[in-house]
């Protein structure tokens, strides 16, 4: 299966929002933070220096993800992105569309001159926990959670980006 990704598009619009509404519906409920990311993705991620990447199969947006500056700044004077509003359709899951998104988005946290990547999501997507640790996020402990703007989200987990990165963390 083709699966290619690029840079969002003003005609990806409805697809980003579909595909994220759909699967948050099936496990969870829309909260605040989701609606605004999804119904106002201009100013809520391209707007604060984000981008978006969607992943195509046969030229149809089949997955989605976001990366942009964190919502909370841990003052470590190293550059964080956060990546936000990954989704795969569901009919299609397993086939490798995750998988082309996460590595897309590290690719653009690198474009970015990004030290570190944050993400969060929930204990229960044990599919996506996995596709992130392959990926080389480490969970951080329990003194390390960063705020967060979601009832949903349990666990948080890090890409250190650069060797200076890296000894910057365990230090």
């Amino acid at each position: 299966m083709p699966i290619t990704t690029r840079l969002y598009r003003p005609e990806d619009r409805q697809a980003f929002i579909d595909l994220n509404r759909d699967w948050i519906e099936e496990y969870f409920e829309l909260e605040d933070s989701d609606r605004e990311q999804l119904e106002e993705l201009e100013t809520s991620i391209l707007d604060k220096g984000g981008q978006i990447i969607v992943a195509l199969l046969h030229d149809r947006v089949v997955g989605t993800g976001a990366i942009l500056p964190p919502h909370c700044d841990p003052g470590d004077g190293r550059k964080w992105l956060e990546i936000v509003k990954m989704a795969a359709r569901k009919d299609l899951r397993g086939q490798g569309i995750g998988r082309a998104v996460i590595d897309a988005l590290i690719q653009q946290a690198r474009a970015m001159d990004a030290d570190a990547v944050w993400l969060e999501t929930n204990a229960d997507l044990t599919a996506a926990i996995r596709l992130y640790e392959r990926s080389g996020f480490r969970h951080l402990g329990s003194d390390d959670l960063w705020p967060t703007p979601y009832a949903r989200c349990n666990v948080q987990m890090v890409l250190e980006l650069s060797s200076a990165a890296a000894a910057q963390a365990g230090a």
